[in-house]
């Protein structure tokens, strides 16, 4: 299907996600006091996980309306640097008892998926497996199966042009015109639905960040 026939699966219900929207929300009142967070508008957040995730850290990224089917593909999903095998081990640990076995998906800038892996056309549900580039499997190792494909997601800007603009920071940041993209639940837990759903996670996990909007969440 062209462009305009595509199905986008972001049919989830809408947020407020503003600042002061999420600090009205009683659950959002009474974790900031207790656990103590950072709690901070940005002005560019694609660029501000980018640059995280660059750094090694992995980060919770939730934005618009959530992804129907299986997929976290860029509105609830944990992101980070496909570059380091580590983020394997890291990854699995952030998730709890997932088994180590299971593989890591990218999400790929789609006009530069083709120098990466054998895919002749638009993936963007991230349920086709496409072989890596065989000069490509040690740049992006926390992405390449055992035996050396990813079930990839393409990224256009028509489609999520958030997440989008973070692959474009990342692109710009390194070289690499993707990011390792799993969905936002702990093991055993459905994807995240709620701007509430999303802090208990957070605060259950290891996560670095969660970014909501245009605001990020710490540890102070």
């Amino acid at each position: 299907k062209n462009q305009e026939e595509k199905f986008l699966p972001y049919l989830g219900p809408t947020y407020d996600l503003s600042k002061e929207s999420l600090q009205d929300r009683n659950y959002f009142q009474d974790a900031l006091i207790e656990h103590d967070l950072s709690f901070k508008s940005i002005d560019n957040p694609a660029e501000k996980a980018s640059r995280m995730i660059a750094g090694g850290s992995v980060v919770a990224w939730f934005q618009g309306r959530s992804e129907y089917g299986p997929r976290a593909l860029g509105n609830r999903s944990i992101l980070a640097d496909p570059r380091s095998a580590d983020n394997k081990a890291k990854c699995h640990s952030v998730k709890e008892h997932r088994e180590p076995h299971r593989p890591f998906s990218p999400s790929v800038i789609y006009s530069q998926a083709q120098n990466f892996f054998a895919v002749e056309r638009e993936t963007p549900y991230m349920i086709t497996v496409s072989d890596v580039l065989p000069d490509k499997k040690e740049e992006i190792p926390a992405v390449v199966h055992a035996d050396g494909t990813s079930r990839l997601q393409t990224v256009t800007k028509k489609d999520n042009a958030r997440f989008y603009a973070l692959l474009q920071e990342f692109y710009a940041n390194t070289g690499i015109p993707l990011v390792l993209n799993t969905s936002f639940n702990l093991s055993g837990d459905p994807i995240v639905e709620s701007p509430e759903d999303a802090l208990r996670t957070f605060l259950r996990s290891t996560l670095d960040a969660l970014f909501v909007g245009d605001v990020i969440i710490k540890r102070k």
